[in-house]
């Protein structure tokens, strides 16, 4: 096995696969369950709306965790109704809880996007939650870094960059600054990069960076994650090395 077959595999462990599109139906969950089991192995979780929580539930295999979101994609600033959200996710059968933070709150009042983490995450109980910081649309360094720090005070499992829903997703430069807020508070916390992942390329180079920022044993499916949808196909022929690598992916 070359390396870009084996990273590729690695890559697959890592995928949060995701179909959150607004058409989505019971026959599009059918098809990402099935999906999810790969010739090269399980992906790590699948990523589908609320609605569809009680149906995946049932027929995903062991080992496949199952997340969905809460507050998607807007962002909203109505804590009470996200609480009632997470918590009927729960009972469903979520695995993880990936949040909208308000984002827009920000500038003006981080503490009230670490108290919504907080909140949310007392009614996750022993779910995973992701809070997604929406990057794209956040744009000053200096405000994702603040939303940063709001959600790890609120006790975030990990962070996330993007929606996939805004013109701008994940970017190289949003992932930095999430990944250094992650080791300035120890290390410990979940990175996902999610949106506009299209190639194994894109996949190893959030990888790599995790890596070089949180060390090389930090990228495993408990702390990485890739949310993307697209990206399987390209992963798979990697992985079978039905396609060539040309060059080590950089960032």
């Amino acid at each position: 096995m070359t390396d870009a077959a084996a990273d590729a595999r690695r890559l697959i462990a890592s995928l949060d696969l995701t179909n959150l599109d607004d058409g989505c139906t019971s026959a599009d969950i059918d098809a990402l369950v099935a999906r999810a089991s790969t010739p090269a192995g399980p992906v790590a979780a699948i990523c589908i709306w609320p609605r569809f929580v009680k149906q995946a539930r049932a027929i995903l295999p062991p080992g496949i965790r199952l997340a969905t979101v809460v507050n998607f994609p807007a962002g909203g600033e109505d804590v009470a109704a996200t609480l009632a959200e997470t918590r009927q996710a729960v009972a469903d059968g979520a695995d993880e809880i990936d949040l909208v933070v308000a984002y827009r709150r920000v500038a003006a009042d981080p503490a009230f996007v670490e108290g919504q983490v907080r909140a949310v995450k007392s009614a996750a109980g022993a779910a995973t939650l992701k809070t997604i910081l929406e990057t794209g649309e956040l744009a000053d360094p200096d405000l994702i870094l603040s939303a940063c720090e709001a959600a790890l005070a609120g006790g975030a499992d990990f962070l996330k960059t993007s929606t996939g829903k805004t013109p701008v997703s994940a970017t190289p430069e949003a992932a930095r600054i999430l990944l250094q807020a992650i080791a300035a508070h120890g290390g410990s916390v979940g990175f996902k990069p999610s949106g506009g992942i299209k190639s194994f390329e894109d996949a190893k180079r959030f990888r790599d960076m995790a890596a070089e920022i949180c060390g090389e044993g930090y990228p495993d499916p408990s702390r990485f994650r890739l949310g993307a949808s697209g990206v399987l196909t390209d992963l798979l022929a990697v992985a079978a090395g039905e396609r060539r690598v040309e060059a080590k992916a950089g960032y």
